[in-house]
């Protein structure tokens, strides 16, 4: 959030609060009874605003790790695309070799066969 928009929301929360006092008043509420109501309204917000926050907080539904998320899984598919390329590029006895190290292919496996996922 920019500077400016924290002054702007400061000031927006102290109309809301001079706001709810005239309502209070216009409502049959007296002056003291008024600024009790109006400020008991704002302390409700602003634990309905932290208690929002907490929720996010602990779901990790926060904007910085929505964007992690999304970042880490577009590196993912992208690395993982790059990868295939470049092991299809390869020749086939060259593949077979990488599969076998990486115990993906049995070793008593035909050499000469097809290669197995």
């Amino acid at each position: 959030m920019t500077r400016g928009k924290a002054l702007i929301l400061g000031v927006a929360f102290f109309g809301l609060g001079a706001g709810g006092y005239g309502l209070f008043q216009l409502a049959g509420f007296g002056e003291a009874s008024a600024g009790i109501a109006a400020e008991a309204v704002l302390i409700l917000i602003v634990i309905g605003w932290i208690g929002s926050y907490l929720f996010r907080v602990v779901n990790g539904n926060m904007t910085y790790m929505q964007q992690r998320r999304e970042y880490r899984s577009r590196y993912e598919a992208a690395t993982e695309d790059e990868l295939q390329k470049r092991f299809e590029a390869l020749p086939a006895a060259e593949q077979e070799r990488l599969l076998r190290d990486l115990g993906q292919l049995d070793d008593s496996a035909d050499p000469g066969g097809p290669l197995a996922p």
